[in-house]
């Protein structure tokens, strides 16, 4: 889809920024909950694949039991959760200036593509299912693909901007 102004390419950026932003902070804030989210699994845990079922009740034991033993052990993921807003914060310069800023961009795009030796070398050490790996990884091509648009479309506005200059000259 080719831009037609600046104004449209600035539009779209900001956009796919805001978006982003929203989605990673979510992501964190839903960290802060996780026994209650998992009780609520629990609850439901019929919709899931056996396979699934086995895990989030291994998962939902773990998590129950750690909490009612060492509820510090949570404040892990608390920081987990923390870390996922603060990220999101390192957006608001591409927000506010994307090609000054595009290093943000960048910078997503590589925590994006970390997820893949995370997932395939912590989650066997850690026991974790070769599918739920999987579904983590799958977050890290979510992640990337706006950004890697995005990252375009900023690269797009600076030639936009560029032309701009050299024809006012």
């Amino acid at each position: 889809m080719k831009i037609k102004t600046e104004a449209q390419a600035l539009f779209q950026i900001r956009v796919l920024i805001i978006l982003f932003i929203v989605c990673l902070v979510l992501s964190g804030i839903t960290a802060f909950p996780i026994e209650t989210e998992l009780a609520f699994a629990m609850k439901h845990i019929s919709i899931f694949p056996d396979v699934v079922q086995h895990w989030l009740l291994r998962v939902y034991t773990a998590v129950h039991e750690t909490n009612l033993r060492f509820p510090f052990i949570s404040y892990g993921t608390d920081w987990l959760a923390f870390a996922h807003i603060v990220i999101g914060t390192v957006f608001i310069g591409p927000l506010r200036d994307p090609i000054k800023n595009i290093w943000g961009i960048q910078f997503g795009m590589i925590a994006c593509l970390l997820v893949f030796p995370l997932a395939c070398i912590a989650g066997p050490i850690r026991g974790i299912p070769l599918y739920w790996r999987l579904i983590d990884c799958s977050f890290g091509v979510i992640g990337f693909l706006p950004l890697y648009y995005c990252y375009k479309k900023i690269k797009q506005l600076e030639k936009m901007q560029l032309a701009t200059r050299t024809n006012s000259a």
